[in-house]
């Protein structure tokens, strides 16, 4: 088995999004779980999850939280994106190096718009 430190770019695993959410907006805001989920228009439960990082930011509940506190829908998907990909490079990262691996070329990866600046 490879050692997860020799597969390159494997990132470290950000905190979860519900994190900043209980950590720092909703102590900002005043705001107790109960209050909180209401103005969300979600159950306690629900918000719960999503605080204690065990359920996703869906992209409904994206657009909840940029009514709710004005921080952009698309931040807390793009926060929420990172952390699964990070957490499944830490996941897949001692399997990875026995994988088929077949390159494209630059024309069809432009093709089908998956360049990433190369």
């Amino acid at each position: 088995m490879v050692h997860p430190s020799s597969i390159p770019d494997v990132p470290t695993c950000p905190d979860h999004p519900g994190v900043l959410l209980r950590e720092q907006i909703l102590p900002f805001l005043g705001l107790t779980v109960s209050q909180a989920a209401s103005d969300l228009v979600t159950t306690r439960q629900n918000l719960h999850r999503i605080l204690a990082g065990q359920s996703a930011i869906s992209p409904e509940m994206a657009v909840r939280l940029e009514r709710f506190c004005g921080v952009p829908a698309a931040f807390w998907l793009d926060r929420q994106q990172t952390y699964d990909l990070a957490k499944a490079w830490r996941v897949l990262s001692g399997s990875l190096p026995g994988m088929a691996h077949h390159s494209l070329p630059d024309a069809v990866l432009v093709q089908i718009g998956a360049t990433d600046g190369r």
